[in-house]
């Protein structure tokens, strides 16, 4: 009887302690390439990232990284550094992740639609798609800082 009352009680202690909840995702993060940081902010009910760190932010001749392949003749001028890349994301408590958002690849100058999970507190999975899901990619960042 206490070992039955002793796992019961350590199996809903290890359910809660890696539940994910709405702030699970704020914070710094580096990407799966290991090149850039991507601080997770929230506004109002929303979340966003921008790039903070860039492994390089100026070229070989000292000049600042541009958004180069946006398709946006306006924003091709913008620097790389300081770059909202995330945005719009809202944490769904029924499915315990964060969809409904957007992701911008820099490098490509594509724009993707995004859900997001965590694996533990310190893996953050993005899995950016056009139309379904399905078809799509996966990245996975690794927490630099908590907030």
């Amino acid at each position: 009887m206490k070992k039955s009352i002793l796992l019961s009680l350590l199996i809903t202690a290890s359910s809660t302690l890696f539940a994910q909840n709405a702030q699970d995702i704020l914070g710094i993060w580096l990407n799966e390439e290991r090149d850039a940081q991507i601080e997770v902010f929230k506004e109002k009910d929303h979340y966003f990232g921008k790039i903070v760190w860039l492994e390089k932010a100026k070229d070989e001749n000292g000049e600042w990284m541009l958004d180069v392949k946006n398709p946006d003749e306006k924003l091709k001028s913008r620097k790389k550094l300081g770059m909202t890349v995330m945005q719009n994301l809202v944490w769904d408590v029924k499915e315990k992740e964060w969809n409904d958002g957007k992701i911008y690849d820099a490098r490509e100058g594509d724009t993707y639609s995004l859900y997001a999970k965590t694996d533990g507190k310190d893996t953050l999975n993005l899995r950016g798609y056009i139309g379904f899901a399905l078809f799509g990619k996966t990245t996975s960042w690794t927490r630099s800082i908590r907030k």
